[in-house]
């Protein structure tokens, strides 16, 4: 059901990337509400291992935007109080998007924080 979900939702944001600006779809992420429950490590790693397993088996490359949207939502609607970052460094010029709670940067390999400056947390 969860990988279901996930792919429904990178769809959802294909279908939002092409129809709204990314100030709604911006607006969207921030309107997101935790649902109740217990915040729990083993959801996180759940959730984060189904939408990589998801994004092998979508028709398209899921970039870091879309990744952490997904990943962001399906936290929330599980208890977790997740936050997307944006973010950039300088030279070269980069944008970025990752998903942290607690302050802890998830589903990343390198120090997203220590490489990138934060522009807004939502």
């Amino acid at each position: 059901m969860l990988f279901l979900q996930a792919l429904l939702m990178l769809l959802l944001y294909d279908i939002l990337k092409v129809c709204c600006p990314f100030e709604t779809m911006y607006t969207v992420v921030k309107g997101w509400r935790v649902v109740g429950g217990i915040p729990r490590s083993e959801i996180t790693h759940r959730v984060c291992t189904v939408v990589n397993y998801s994004c092998v088996w979508y028709p398209k490359r899921a970039l870091c935007l879309q990744r952490s949207f997904v990943i962001t939502y399906l936290l929330r609607k599980r208890g977790v109080d997740a936050r997307m970052v944006l973010g950039a460094q300088k030279l070269p010029f980069k944008a970025h998007a990752w998903v942290e709670i607690e302050g802890q940067a998830i589903n990343e390999r390198s120090n997203v924080q220590a490489i990138y400056a934060v522009w807004d947390r939502c």
